[in-house]
C-alpha cells in the first residue's frame, strides 16, 4: 500500500477516536465524575497527537495542492478542502491553548468544542467524497 493511503487510514482511525472521545468528554463534563472526564481527556490528547502528526504528513504529501492555493488562489480547487484546512488550524490552536489553561467549562473550551463539531462535519464530507479511493487502496 502506498504511504499516502497508510497515512489516510491512520488519519481516519485517529479521527474516529478523536470525535468519540471529544463527545464523551463533553458528556462526562456534565456529570460529577471528574475521573471519567480525565480518562476521556487523556485519550483525546493522545489521539490528537497522532492525528496532528498524520495530518502534517498528509499536507506534506499534498503540498502541491496547497502551493497552488497559496500562489494562485482557490480557483477550481476544492473549497471544502480549503475550509477543512482553516477549521483544522482553528481547532488545533484552541486545543493547544487548552493544554495551558484550566479548560473545563471555559469560553476557550466551548470554542474548541464548537469548532471541533464543525471540523467533524467538514471532515465527514471530505472523507465521504474519497471513500472510493480509500476502498481501492485496500485492493
Amino acid at each position: 500500500m502506498k504511504r499516502i493511503f497508510v497515512i489516510d487510514w491512520v488519519l481516519l482511525a485517529a479521527a474516529v477516536v478523536l470525535i468519540a472521545s471529544g463527545f464523551a468528554m463533553h458528556i462526562a463534563g456534565h456529570g460529577t465524575n471528574h475521573h471519567e472526564w480525565h480518562v476521556w481527556g487523556v485519550l483525546h490528547v493522545v489521539a490528537s497527537v497522532l492525528f496532528i502528526t498524520m495530518a502534517v504528513w498528509h499536507v506534506k504529501m499534498h503540498w502541491a495542492w496547497y502551493k497552488g492555493w497559496f500562489n494562485k488562489g482557490l480557483g477550481t480547487k476544492s473549497r471544502v478542502t480549503a475550509l477543512l484546512s482553516v477549521v483544522f488550524v482553528l481547532t488545533t490552536a484552541t486545543g493547544v491553548v487548552l493544554l495551558f489553561v484550566a479548560g473545563g467549562n471555559t469560553d476557550i473550551g466551548l470554542w474548541h468544542y464548537r469548532v471541533g463539531i464543525a471540523l467533524t462535519a467538514i471532515s465527514l464530507g471530505h472523507t465521504l467524497k474519497r471513500v472510493p479511493i480509500l476502498k481501492k487502496s485496500l485492493q
